[in-house]
């Protein structure tokens, strides 16, 4: 485990639920339509996955993390779990299961930092949530769940609710029905564009917004765009507000989106209202979009008491 992992500092916990696969990255010039045969000139396999890079994030910016998820009893599975492990993620409830194989992703990065992702969800990857240890929500701050387990996080967010746990929904692009199943459920919903254009066809960003917000008892919805920032609502407010980016010049954006979730899941775990938590958020997906790797609280803070600092707006509200 790395030295000064998230258990030994007793950070807040952040419970996160979904997916895990093997990434292989691949750095080339350019992405370029096929046919097409391109050389790349850098290689590396590592953790790959929305939930398990918010839990990596959560234990790098000084949380304790939990991470719930699948994969197969196979060699790739028990690297993912030793590579969690040594990432000070608190990986014992992760599903190992027999006859199943392990997801995993060929990410094409060029020299703009912009990807393209392949990814393979595995097989025979067990639906049933029942054997997760929801007791330990108890001495949880948070929770957070990507809808690549739609199950699990139907379970984690219906336990959540019922012991008032902020509850943070990572909703990127998936089936229509799997978002509208869930939007309901969580507490704090960040959609990716592609995720609130599934879930609300055909209208502006703002009523996308709006119609998650009214779809169940929801503390706030957003949607992440890029260096445009992130558009926000939450009840009472007039309309959505902008939480403006960092800005930086990226080299991967690999992961920067999960980064985002995973801070503002722990964000919200320690205590820090929605606007502080965007803040925390966007300052540290702008370092993973600028260096390629999930950085570290100190890094966070400086950013946001330095340099890239944007201030933050404050919510006009009814009444």
């Amino acid at each position: 485990m790395r030295s000064g992992d998230s258990a030994s500092r007793g950070g807040a916990m952040v419970v996160c639920v979904g997916q895990v696969v093997t990434d292989h990255t691949f750095r080339v010039d350019e992405i370029e339509l096929p046919p097409s045969k391109v050389t790349a000139r850098g290689y590396s396999v590592g953790v790959g996955g929305m939930a398990a890079h918010a839990a990596i994030a959560v234990a790098r910016l000084g949380g304790r993390a939990v991470f719930w998820g699948r994969v197969g009893r196979d060699e790739a599975g028990e690297a993912l779990r030793h590579a969690l492990e040594e990432e000070g993620v608190d990986a014992s409830g992760l599903v190992m299961a027999e006859g199943a194989r392990t997801p995993l992703s060929a990410v094409i990065v060029d020299k703009m930092g912009e990807r393209s992702i392949v990814t393979y969800r595995g097989e025979r990857l067990p639906a049933d949530p029942s054997g997760l240890p929801l007791e330990r929500l108890a001495r949880a701050g948070s929770v957070l769940c990507d809808p690549r387990w739609p199950e699990a996080a139907e379970a984690v967010f219906r336990a959540a609710r019922e012991r008032g746990l902020p509850a943070v929904l990572d909703a990127e692009k998936s089936e229509e029905r799997i978002l509208r199943q869930l939007v309901p459920l969580a507490g704090h919903v960040i959609f990716a564009r592609t995720g609130l254009t599934i879930f609300a066809p055909g209208v502006a960003p703002e009523e996308g917004l709006w119609r998650a917000l009214t779809s169940g008892p929801l503390a706030m919805t957003a949607v992440t765009d890029g260096e445009k920032g992130t558009l926000w609502r939450g009840p009472g407010m007039e309309a959505a507000l902008r939480q403006p980016s960092f800005p930086v010049e990226a080299t991967n954006t690999t992961g920067a989106g999960d980064v985002f979730h995973g801070a503002y899941a722990l964000a919200l775990a320690e205590g820090q209202a929605v606007e502080e938590a965007l803040r925390f958020a966007s300052a540290a997906g702008a370092l993973r979009a600028r260096d390629g790797r999930t950085p570290g609280r100190e890094m966070v803070e400086e950013m946001l008491a330095g340099g890239g600092d944007v201030p933050s707006v404050r919510a006009r509200r009814k009444g």
